[in-house]
């Protein structure tokens, strides 16, 4: 088992705790039956909570996202960046980079948690932090509302398709109204030929937006439908 040492005292830990990576630590989490999109409140679920990313909590993103960052050395770079220096910096720059903004006090998501076990990423910021988005054709702005993005979604093998995706979606509009937003949007992909490979869903699914309370607000590519909710 791989440990790493938190730098300062968090809500499950202190600082001279240790945290397992999430692939070792997971083996203290029950498994979870294959196949719910919305499941039924279990024991499991019950102990999900959330909280934002801060700098006391990069060392449970770094065990949760592994060395690939999650995805191909992304680190949640992707929309931040144009895409030549995204490819460029592929790996240990991107994960300093994030790692930056998170030690500068952005909060640029919410990381999900089974009691001390990191399983779940939202990443959701104001649209403005996302660049990428601003030289899509696709999902360029459907209005001049200011709106909150929801980047991307990542939650731990052993857990997908339990509905931890939904419940983080649900998070991410909370978080959203506690720091004064009034518009929450997201760039899902809807599936036209069966499932789809998790490597290409990092954007979430369609059908997990849509029973987090998000509408369909615009459709530029047949299966890249743009969808919010707004906060109350």
């Amino acid at each position: 088992m791989q440990l790493r040492k938190r730098r300062t005292p968090t809500h499950h830990g202190h600082a001279d705790e240790p945290v397992a990576t999430t692939s070792a630590a997971m083996e203290r989490v029950p498994a979870m039956p294959w196949g719910f999109l919305v499941p039924p409140v279990t024991p499991l679920m019950e102990r999900l909570h959330f909280h934002p990313l801060t700098p006391d909590r990069w060392c449970d993103l770094e065990a949760l996202f592994g060395k690939r960052g999650a995805c191909g050395g992304c680190w949640c770079m992707a929309w931040r960046l144009s895409r030549a220096e995204f490819v460029r910096q592929k790996g240990q720059q991107n994960h300093d980079a994030f790692e930056s903004i998170v030690a500068a006090g952005g909060e640029p998501g919410i990381l999900a948690y089974i009691d001390d076990v990191p399983v779940g990423w939202c990443a959701v910021s104001p649209r403005e932090t996302f660049l990428a988005l601003g030289r899509s054709r696709i999902l360029k702005p459907v209005d001049d509302a200011p709106v909150w993005s929801i980047g991307c979604l990542f939650v731990t093998r052993p857990l997908r398709r339990t509905g931890i995706s939904v419940r983080l979606l649900e998070a991410a509009v909370e978080y959203v109204a506690s720091r004064g937003g009034r518009v929450v949007e997201g760039y899902p992909v809807e599936p036209t030929q069966g499932a789809l490979p998790d490597a290409f869903a990092w954007t979430g699914l369609q059908s997990a937006f849509r029973r987090a309370g998000f509408r369909e607000v615009a459709r530029r590519s047949g299966n890249r439908p743009i969808m919010r909710r707004d906060v109350r």
